[in-house]
């Protein structure tokens, strides 16, 4: 057996199994009886135990096995869900987090010390529940009309119909070849009814160590016990007689079949397939991306030549090579397109933890998550809006009795929206707290001497803003394990730019804060606007362009040092790209006209100076990597459809 193949579609799917525990103990936080949420925390358990059960992955077995035994107590009603219990539920999420991380690194398990972990779970802080497990039995007693009508047929020739409980031992591996030998038997004495699991459930080993059936039979329950209890790795055999009152059974099925095709009429519709997928490894994705890529740069190429060339048959083929291409890159594009879920699905835990951290009480709304995005955006994106949410609760949403003395609601609301704007994604971070203090902000630079205090007066709200995403920058009046220690708001404007995106910042004091994050939908293959200052090509993203205008140079002004032009009645700054570029200028002083491109970032204009245009193209982004690493102004180069390279100019830098 290949067992890194499945070393690695373990760890693939067990991150899911692991989402899905996190995500449904914290509803089951909120609604302690919501017993759907137990049974899906008892199946992605199971089926974590299963999968690092075949692998050898003892640890992992363990947890899991311990989880679904106090899990199996909740279903049962022995067990009541507390918040001590949740702890120890997510404490095990956590530590089975780490686990799969080690076997994605190692390639197996390491030596953890989980024996005070498996003690919390033997015995929890629990309060024991008197009542049996008649409530949820009786459940699944619920029989359908066909089999009341064949327990009514048999009756009348006297047959009677049993509940048997099952047990398997806890040591047994093959619990569905168990299972079946006990239906076998079963079968001997008469007609098995119903199962509780379902019989494909059971098939599949979806329960933990009990099932039950439901048998019609002639032969009295002493021979029946006595035949399934001689079945090996069978741990214990209850049977009780089934006592049904067969008139008050029907009735209850006729209500059931009325309000269902009143529920069928009223939603009578096209009836929609489902959609079915298959995993692909991300690698697979990025070579498939790169191979459109190329053929992009060799449809470029095409286009230049056959801009020479005047034969109509081969503009024509062009013309069809460029729309198959671009139809491919689409197709490629969305294959990679992956929900922002995946990233949001995350939070929830993190606000909940946060919020006990410092004492608050936090609602999270989550809005957009189906938006969808780049997988290497969904990869990238995650750490900065992590810290986002940690400063949106540690300095924005105020404690329960602040916000009381300020009228507000005790428990605070932090909003994480998602939607697409043009051919950018947007996700807003938004709290309802206490807003940013301006004058803090200036204090804080000064006393760190990030800037001095002439020049702090000179600041307007923007630039003042600006401030806390510099190296170093904090208003945290302590160090917590939360924020304060100056880290983190620079890395998160960093990490954002280098996406191709920008992070802006809206507050009012006293009613809250938004940042505003824009990226990119795509990091590879853009559309761009191409110029030339001084015989050299510069690519300019077409997202970031606003207009192309001409001035006469007599209207370029200087204010406070700095050359700025009027745009549609504002003042926005001139930047001079040979200046910025360091390279020289092929124009003399005599042009009395100059062609500007006013780009825009988030709510900010710039104007830019080039020498000529030269048009829109679909480009491919390739990395420079250490190359021209000083020149912070280009992002990236791109291959022209002559061979020529074309340095892509990085926007964020400029504006």
């Amino acid at each position: 057996m290949d067992n890194n193949r499945y070393m690695d579609l373990f760890a693939e799917e067990s991150k899911e199994h692991i989402q899905v525990l996190n995500d449904n103990l914290l509803e089951l936080e909120v609604d302690t009886n919501n017993l759907e949420a137990v049974n899906e925390i008892f199946r992605a358990a199971h089926t974590l135990k299963g999968m690092a059960g075949t692998l050898g992955l003892h640890l992992i077995t363990d947890i899991t096995h311990n989880m679904e035994n106090i899990l199996d107590d909740i279903r049962n009603q022995k067990k009541e869900v507390t918040s001590q219990l949740i702890d120890i539920l997510l404490e095990c999420t956590d530590t089975l987090d780490a686990l799969v991380q080690d076997v994605i690194e190692f390639g197996r398990e390491r030596d953890r010390d989980v024996t005070d972990l498996l003690s919390k779970l033997k015995d929890p802080i629990t309060s024991p529940i008197d009542a049996t497990t008649k409530q949820e039995f009786e459940k699944g007693m619920e029989l359908d009309e066909y089999q009341l009508s064949v327990i009514t047929a048999g009756m009348e020739q006297g047959l009677t119909p049993y509940w048997i409980e099952v047990r398997l031992q806890p040591t047994c591996l093959l619990k569905a070849a168990r299972a079946y030998m006990v239906f076998q038997a079963s079968e001997i004495f008469g007609e098995i009814i119903k199962s509780v699991p379902h019989v494909q459930d059971i098939e599949e080993e979806k329960f933990e160590d009990t099932f039950y059936l439901l048998l019609l039979a002639k032969d009295d329950q002493a021979n029946i016990q006595s035949r399934l209890e001689s079945i090996s790795e069978i741990d214990s055999v209850k049977i009780k007689k089934a006592e049904y009152n067969l008139e008050k059974s029907f009735k209850k099925i006729e209500d059931k079949n009325t309000k269902i095709e009143d529920k069928q009429q009223k939603n009578n519709g096209p009836s929609h397939r489902q959609a079915r997928s298959i995993r692909v490894d991300i690698e697979r994705l990025d070579l498939l991306m790169n191979l459109v890529s190329e053929l992009i740069i060799i449809k470029n190429t095409m286009e230049d030549l056959s801009s020479n060339n005047a034969d109509s048959g081969m503009t024509e083929n062009m013309e069809y090579l460029s729309r198959v291409a671009n139809e491919l890159h689409d197709a490629v594009m969305k294959v990679r397109m992956v929900p922002i879920e995946m990233v949001f699905n995350r939070f929830p835990r993190v606000v909940r933890d946060l919020a006990k951290n410092t004492h608050k009480r936090i609602k999270l709304n989550i809005v957009g998550a189906d938006t969808e995005v780049d997988r290497t955006i969904i990869d990238e994106i995650g750490d900065p809006l992590i810290h986002l949410l940690r400063n949106a609760i540690d300095h924005g949403i105020e404690l329960p009795e602040e916000r009381i003395k300020t009228g507000k609601d005790p428990e605070g609301t932090v909003d994480l929206i998602a939607y697409h704007d043009g051919n950018n994604v947007v996700i807003e971070v938004k709290d309802d707290g206490r807003g940013i203090n301006y004058q803090s902000i200036v204090d804080s630079a000064i006393s760190k001497g990030l800037i001095t205090e002439d020049k702090a007066s000179q600041l307007g709200e923007k630039d003042i803003i600006d401030l806390m995403f510099q190296p170093g920058f904090s208003t945290a009046e302590s160090v917590s394990d939360i924020s304060g220690r100056g880290v983190g708001m620079d890395v998160v404007k960093t990490k954002i730019e280098a996406m191709g995106g920008l992070i802006e910042v809206e507050t009012e004091l006293g009613k809250g804060t938004r940042f505003i994050v824009r990226l990119p939908l795509t990091l590879s293959i853009i559309q761009a606007l191409l110029v030339e200052v001084s015989n050299e090509i510069f690519a300019i993203p077409l997202s970031s362009v606003q207009e192309i205008i001409d001035i006469s140079l007599s209207d370029v002004k200087v204010l406070r040092g700095e050359e700025v032009i009027t745009y549609r009645g504002a003042l926005i700054p001139l930047v001079r790209l040979e200046r910025e570029l360091e390279i020289e200028s092929d124009k003399g002083s005599k042009d009395e006209v100059i062609t500007l491109v006013v780009i825009k970032k988030g709510e900010k204009l710039s104007a830019l100076t080039i020498g000529d245009l030269i048009g829109q193209q679909e480009i491919v982004i390739k990395s420079l990597g250490k190359y021209l690493s000083n020149i912070k102004i280009i992002s990236g180069a791109t291959i022209l459809g002559d061979g020529r390279v074309a340095l892509i100019l990085d926007i964020n830098r400029l504006a």
